[in-house]
């Protein structure tokens, strides 16, 4: 494995999410060399994964090759590797390439799955963390549709026809609202002869109310939106297994359901090495500068690092914007170090949370205006459209909403790679 030797101090990043990528944007290679990892070749726009899943968007759109990011950067390299282990007396990283030398590492390796220790959830359910899971779950969709046509035992077919998401943050309720939307709007012209009066999407959320993070008059529209749009929303509702295609309520109910959608729980992932003292939470400890305790060297952003606050006690919430601001904060931090000159601690600037339920139905909530509707729509789409890396992915995206707002019905209904359950029926 070779990168180019340097007199520079380099800098490396693992993760090429929001966090990583703007770490490496705004880095002064004058100062320093940039080695950024990724398991991965390309940085996802991970906010609208859901509608990959749901067919309304083709994974390319939301894309965009790392390689492309750093071409105009000198002494900025990215390697295809996989970090098993960070050795912090060393200061190097054990990978599937080798071993990789830091003189700064950046951990933003951003989060996985929580699902809280249960094994039949993780064994069984679908998740949406990944553009690999949402082509997985779009096959997955598209697939029971086709297989319930021709299907003549009642209950398989329900089961079929019946798609349970478990957890209401905004994951859940996105993707709840697009696919009923496919079921009212697209659907039916793509399968004149099934009945889809049979297709239910089931919401279930444990929280008292839908979107819990955000204001009361979001949750309290958010649910009437998705219950104009036909889906089921259970709250107060904890899903205790699922095993052959049974959700199991722990109030003792059950619903018969061929696929559940896992949102419900995250936590950080990072490679082995962090000592037990430096975990909180699943998540790594940093202090206000974003650099890991007890480290010198080692910087850690974006949901994978657990900063407190005044205002959050429990950590920073795990979301783009906080991953985005550090991955900013760093970069030039980092400068001014170079610089010899002093770095401010870093202060999160929540500008809000917004949710989108589908066409002309979002909510949107700021310090000084909290509204819904037609406008928070535009408002969400045009701030989705910002964060895009990319002209060309933002005219896609755009061409794409465009043509579904006035149509109901794009062409992006395909089966490319066959999905295998690994469920028993």
């Amino acid at each position: 494995m070779y990168i180019p030797e340097t007199k520079l101090p380099r800098v490396v990043i693992i993760g090429a999410g929001f966090a990583g990528l703007q770490v490496a944007k705004n880095i002064n290679t004058k100062s320093y060399q940039i080695v950024l990892i990724d398991k991965n070749n390309y940085h996802t726009f991970q906010p609208l994964l859901y509608q990959v899943a749901s067919t309304g968007l083709e994974p390319d759109s939301i894309a965009y090759p790392i390689r492309k990011i750093l071409q105009n950067k000198k002494n900025a390299f990215y390697r295809l590797a996989d970090v098993s282990k960070i050795n912090i007396d060393s200061s190097t990283l054990s990978t599937n390439i080798g071993e990789i030398a830091y003189d700064i590492l950046v951990i933003a390796t951003g989060a996985t799955n929580n699902f809280f220790g249960n094994d039949s959830l993780q064994k069984n359910s679908l998740p949406m963390k990944t553009l690999i899971d949402s082509l997985n779950l779009r096959s997955k969709i598209l697939g029971n549709f086709e297989l319930a046509l021709n299907e003549k035992n009642p209950e398989r077919k329900e089961a079929l026809l019946n798609f349970v998401i478990v957890g209401a943050g905004p994951t859940g309720v996105e993707l709840a609202g697009a696919l009923a939307e496919l079921r009212n709007n697209a659907l039916p012209k793509d399968f004149p002869d099934l009945d889809l009066s049979g297709v239910k999407v089931t919401l279930i959320e444990a929280a008292p109310r839908v979107l819990s993070a955000m204001s009361e008059i979001a949750s309290k529209k958010s649910e009437d939106y998705l219950k104009g749009l036909g889906v089921t929303v259970m709250k107060n509702t904890r899903v205790k297994e699922y095993e052959n295609n049974i959700v199991s309520i722990e109030d003792g109910s059950s619903i018969l359901a061929d696929t559940l959608i896992w949102a419900a729980g995250v936590k950080g992932q990072f490679p082995a090495g962090i000592t037990p003292e430096n975990i909180v939470k699943n998540r790594i400890l940093t202090d206000g500068y974003c650099k890991m305790k007890l480290s010198s060297n080692v910087y850690v952003l974006g949901d994978v690092a657990f900063m407190q606050s005044e205002e959050y006690p429990n950590g920073l919430p795990m979301l783009a914007s906080v991953a985005d601001q550090q991955g900013r904060y760093l970069g030039k931090s980092l400068n001014s170090l170079a610089r010899l000159k002093t770095v401010k601690r870093f202060i999160y600037q929540d500008k809000g949370h917004m949710a989108t339920v589908g066409k002309n139905k979002a909510v949107v909530d700021t310090k000084p205006l909290k509204f819904q509707g037609i406008f928070a729509w535009f408002v969400w789409m045009t701030i989705h459209l910002m964060l895009l890396v990319g002209f060309r992915n933002r005219a896609v995206v755009l061409v794409n909403w465009a043509w579904a707002y006035f149509k109901s019905n794009n062409s992006l209904r395909l089966i490319i790679r066959p999905f295998h359950s690994q469920k028993t029926h």
